[in-house]
């Protein structure tokens, strides 16, 4: 009998992962739960094209509304944008009332201690507090730091198109290893870990491989053939931009605050070496090569070489988009 899964957050960029895996491992009927303001929008529209049901339902609206997306619903993933993390909160009392077997609140990020020292942390554990108020099953994936936003430009420029989101300093002098996930192999963990006894109620660490950014620079340039220039930053430097992010922003719905994320990420894992194995064995976390040794994935060097090739895909394309319409306005002020 297939396993029901509804999706919040199904066309973002993990959610899009999530739900490409569930098709591959089959077994699961998935439901979409997106605005009825974005029920056209050509992604929402390629969701239904590949046999996902497609439910409309406002997350602000009456709760009786979530509750009739979610009966019948055995686990709820939530995907869902960084500046609604606390959206979740009607989700998951929807969820409780009508029975949902697993909540999957939306972590997917790099491993870090519940509070000071990521303020998206603090929000998510905020809500993952919520889930256990109620006395809701879950599970916990984190993921580690995305290739995706890992590797820097080359010289030639050749991986522009697939670089613009990535981290532009090594914190530190680059020794501190970070474990790393390619984007795409999310959805492989997440369909086996939701369906897994083991994994109830627990934390659980998928990643793909662990690397320091002196690692990640000197492959690059093994299979690039180009010399990369580093920009090292020193803690102290981070601390002191990070300082001043948080005098223009630290509410996590202003934009500006994704400057403080980023000093806040860069220390986090650059600097205090947060997102290794050893510190998520050390917080409670399963590791996932330790509970899937068979999942086949994606090595880092694999993937620079598919970008050097020009086969890599962007990310935030959306977000990209927006910035590039952003900065055109204020040039032509």
């Amino acid at each position: 009998m297939a396993v029901t899964v509804a999706i919040v957050g199904a066309t973002g960029e993990t959610g899009s992962s999530i739900v490409k895996g569930l098709l591959q491992s089959r077994g699961f009927e998935i439901t979409a739960l997106v605005r009825p303001a974005s029920l056209q929008k050509p992604k929402v529209r390629a969701l239904a094209d590949q046999g996902v049901k497609v439910v409309p339902v406002d997350l602000g609206g009456p709760e009786a509304e979530i509750r009739n997306a979610l009966k019948g619903i055995d686990v709820v993933i939530s995907a869902i944008f960084a500046g609604e993390l606390l959206a979740q909160i009607p989700v998951i009392d929807a969820s409780k009332a009508v029975g949902v077997k697993r909540f999957i609140p939306c972590f997917f990020a790099t491993v870090a201690p519940p509070k000071g020292v990521l303020r998206l942390r603090e929000v998510k554990e905020d809500v993952l507090n919520h889930v256990k108020k109620v006395y809701l099953p879950y599970t916990v994936i984190d993921v580690g730091w995305w290739y995706q936003i890992t590797l820097p430009s080359l010289p030639s420029g050749r991986i522009d198109y697939a670089t613009e989101m990535s981290v532009k300093d090594i914190a530190g002098d680059g020794s501190v290893p970070t474990a790393l996930t390619d984007l795409r192999d999310i959805g492989k963990y997440v369909a086996r870990i939701i369906v897994d006894p083991r994994t109830l109620n627990r934390m659980v660490f998928a990643y793909n491989e662990v690397h320091t950014f002196n690692d990640v620079y000197k492959m690059l340039e093994d299979v690039s053939g180009e010399k990369l220039k580093r920009n090292y930053v020193s803690a102290e430097t981070i601390k002191a931009n990070l300082a001043e992010a948080e005098k223009k922003s630290m509410n996590f719905l202003d934009p500006d605050f994704l400057k403080v994320a980023h000093f806040q990420y860069l220390l986090s894992w650059g600097i205090r070496g947060d997102n290794t194995p050893e510190y998520a064995a050390y917080l409670g976390y399963l590791n996932a090569k330790d509970l899937y040794p068979d999942v086949q994935y994606t090595t880092l060097e694999t993937f620079a070489k598919e970008l050097i090739e020009g086969k890599g895909q962007p990310v935030y394309e959306e977000m990209r988009a927006l910035r590039a319409a952003r900065a055109s306005q204020e040039k032509q002020q």
